[in-house]
């Protein structure tokens, strides 16, 4: 049986975390409703860059010390946010893309499990980084989300990254695309604009999907639910390009 497509959008100006969550929750919410009326429910990518911001795992939240440092990061200017995921501390932003799939997995035969789910996340990124830019054996266990993934193309992110032990590990440090890019080949540092049509494809490829640009300026509850998130987006004032204080 052919799968229906997924349809992809990807945002153009940096959304605050919290608009994107209300946004994950709300399109799965209107999925469960078309699945449960008429089984006609779509499947989605979210792909976008957030505002600075720091987030914290769901047991964080009863922690003390991890409340601390809450209230210390945002003194660097950006946002801090418990999440009801799993992990540890992390950090999303401008020079990021980050990528929220709203799959329903069970409509496979045999269902899709999780494990393959995330299995094939993975090989994805790797594959990505592989064939669009050619690095190889790059360590993805620090890019994987309860929700979804993240890679950071340039460099902006990395100043915010130091100011963290991204996700409680230790003896890794945040890299990105640009950096080796340039350094292997000598040639312009890739940008999110160009990093997007590549993983868009072989995001399809993965999970054997057609990818099917959403267009916004139809009617539709999830259409709505996105242009109330551009709107938002693009009426909030500038970010910062870079931490506050000193490392």
């Amino acid at each position: 049986m052919r799968l229906p497509p997924i349809f992809y959008h990807c945002f153009k100006h940096p959304v605050p975390y919290k608009a994107a969550l209300e946004l994950q929750e709300r399109i799965h919410r209107l999925q469960l409703l078309a699945r449960k009326a008429s089984g006609n429910h779509r499947d989605f990518l979210i792909l976008l860059e957030h505002r600075p911001v720091y987030t914290f795992g769901r047991r964080q939240g009863e922690d003390d010390d991890s409340r601390g440092e809450a209230l210390k990061l945002e003194g660097t200017g950006a946002d801090c946010v418990f999440t009801p995921r799993g992990g540890q501390t992390t950090y999303h932003g401008p020079g990021q893309i980050t990528g929220y799939p709203l799959i329903d997995l069970g409509r496979t035969s045999p269902p899709m499990g999780i494990r393959d789910y995330i299995c094939r996340m993975q090989k994805l990124l790797e594959t990505h980084l592989a064939e669009e830019h050619g690095i190889k054996h790059a360590p993805m266990r620090h890019r994987l989300t309860s929700h979804g993934f993240a890679l950071n193309v340039t460099a902006e992110p990395l100043a915010w990254f130091n100011r963290v032990v991204a996700c409680g590990l230790t003896d890794v440090k945040a890299g990105c695309i640009s950096d080796v890019v340039r350094s292997r080949k000598g040639i312009p540092p890739t940008s999110i604009h160009d990093e997007l049509p590549g993983l868009i494809t072989r995001f399809g490829r993965s999970y054997g999907r057609e990818m099917v640009p959403l267009d916004i300026s139809m009617e539709g509850d999830a259409e709505d639910a996105i242009r109330a998130v551009i709107k938002e987006s693009t009426s909030r004032e500038s970010w910062l390009s870079e931490p506050l204080g000193q490392s």
